[in-house]
């Protein structure tokens, strides 16, 4: 179903081609003339496609088609015209027009003009979208069966049959874009565009025209006109990346567009209407962010409404074996190589390692291991416990200079480091640490206050 914009004086043929296009589910809007027509336009109200006669008084066709493409130049607008003044018409596609019908014509006609300049639109739309959006890979599988990962698809599909928004947390490496593109691609927006935003990777005036769009010389640089990521996944789904990185200012024109579904691109007045269902992720605490002042509480609540929570690898170290045979599968697809098996002791060192950058690690190391194997066929412990051994002793580095330290410091250190491991999540670090969140905000507190955490809050 389409949004259509019809414009006429004549009120029987309004009131006809009106009919016509309700009776094949189209959504019509009727106008009388050009000045109420760019008074819809200019609304925000996002609209399909602009049918218009082209005499009309005060206002021809020609002139709404002008005014009209400089508000939206988006739309496609289709013109109704007397055999007279089919030169006049022709001349209008020069100016931006998508096609000309000559009056008088049956329904046939119209609608098998308003399907084809419809589908045209839509194709431009996708093309723009492919080329605006960052790098989101072909779909990839939610590779697991264990329990975590069963409760987690099971969210998925609950999610994605309605339009609330989603709040996906979990550590580095964890997975949160795969379940992000799972969570849009069963959903009924499926067919409609998914972009992705890395909030973390964007100054504050980069981010919001990226996000919102820009006029032609909104700022230095401004050369054209440029429409944001809201704008291009109208109908689709949008991914914001890190959203906890997102700077204050930001916040509140974000809170605007998830409450009201409008915004203002950069350098502009207009309003502007979308319909885009938003997925955050986010690896930082975000209660905390919203206790210390540096989170909007109620931008939280609007993301948070349905929550989904990744579990780290080594909390789901069943599911690494079918892990491991995924990427060697995917590894054999692209290189077009044989299958590597990998023997059991090597899955049993796998599943038995703590696994700090989570999927994206054991990604890697399967990666490495298919290169550097000498074996034929197969990926051997031998091959990966060195690896494995290497990165324990990094992450355990500095615990023999613990010994003839007072206990306060031997405390902080270990608190700290754990804090860090797990990039300021309070609750984790708790949890980890056998304490509780309280009892460690009261101590990161103290020594906040004493200024020796600014060095691991800037790290985390």
């Amino acid at each position: 179903m389409a949004r259509i914009l019809v414009v006429d004086d004549q009120e029987m043929m309004r009131d006809s081609l009106a009919t016509t296009l309700v009776r094949e589910g189209h959504e019509v809007v009727a106008a009388g003339d050009g000045a109420a027509a760019l008074t819809r336009v200019s609304s925000g109200t996002r609209f399909d496609l602009l049918i218009t006669d082209l005499k009309m008084p005060k206002m021809t066709g020609i002139e709404l088609l002008a005014e009209a493409k400089k508000l939206r130049p988006e739309l496609p607008v289709v013109l109704m015209t007397a055999f007279a003044t089919v030169t006049t018409a022709v001349e209008a596609m020069k100016l931006g027009a998508y096609d000309y019908i000559q009056k008088p014509f049956d329904g046939d006609e119209i609608k098998l003009l308003v399907d084809r300049t419809l589908e045209h639109n839509r194709l431009i739309r996708e093309n723009l979208a492919l080329r605006s959006m960052t790098e989101i890979s072909s779909p990839r599988p939610l590779v697991g069966n264990g329990e975590a990962m069963t409760d987690v698809k099971q969210k998925i599909d609950l999610v994605a049959k309605s339009a609330a928004t989603v709040l996906i947390r979990g550590e580095s490496g964890t997975g949160k874009e795969v379940v992000a593109r799972a969570i849009h691609l069963a959903s009924d927006r499926r067919e409609r565009p998914m972009l992705a935003v890395n909030c973390a990777a964007l100054s504050e005036n980069l981010l919001e025209s990226e996000l919102f769009g820009h006029e032609k010389g909104a700022f230095t640089g401004a050369d054209r006109m440029r429409r944001g990521r809201f704008e291009l996944a109208d109908g689709g789904t949008l991914l914001l990346d890190e959203i906890s990185e997102i700077a204050a200012g930001l916040q509140a024109k974000l809170l605007r567009v998830l409450q009201e579904n409008q915004f203002e691109r950069v350098g502009s007045s207009l309003t502007q209407q979308v319909d885009v269902r938003v997925v955050a992720t986010s690896n930082r605490d975000l209660e905390s962010a919203v206790a210390e002042g540096k989170f909007r509480r109620d931008l939280f609540y609007r993301l948070n409404v349905v929550p989904i929570e990744l579990p780290p690898l080594r909390a789901r170290s069943e599911d690494i074996p079918e892990l491991a045979r995924h990427f060697l599968h995917q590894i054999a697809k692209r290189e077009n190589s044989a299958f590597r098996h990998i023997e059991s002791e090597a899955v049993r060192l796998l599943q038995r390692y703590n696994w700090p950058g989570n999927v994206r690690e054991l990604q890697n190391i399967i990666e490495r291991a298919s290169v550097l194997e000498t074996q034929p066929g197969m990926i051997r412990a031998a091959t990966i416990e060195p690896w494995l051994k290497q990165s324990n002793v990094s992450a355990g580095a500095g615990a023999e200079s613990l010994a003839g330290k007072p206990l306060a410091d031997i405390e902080k250190q270990v608190i700290l480091s754990t804090l860090q491991q797990f990039r300021g999540h309070r609750i984790k670090t708790a949890t980890a640490l056998g304490i509780g969140v309280r009892t460690l905000g009261m101590k990161l507190k103290k020594w906040r206050e004493e200024g020796e955490l600014a060095e691991v809050e800037a790290s985390a």
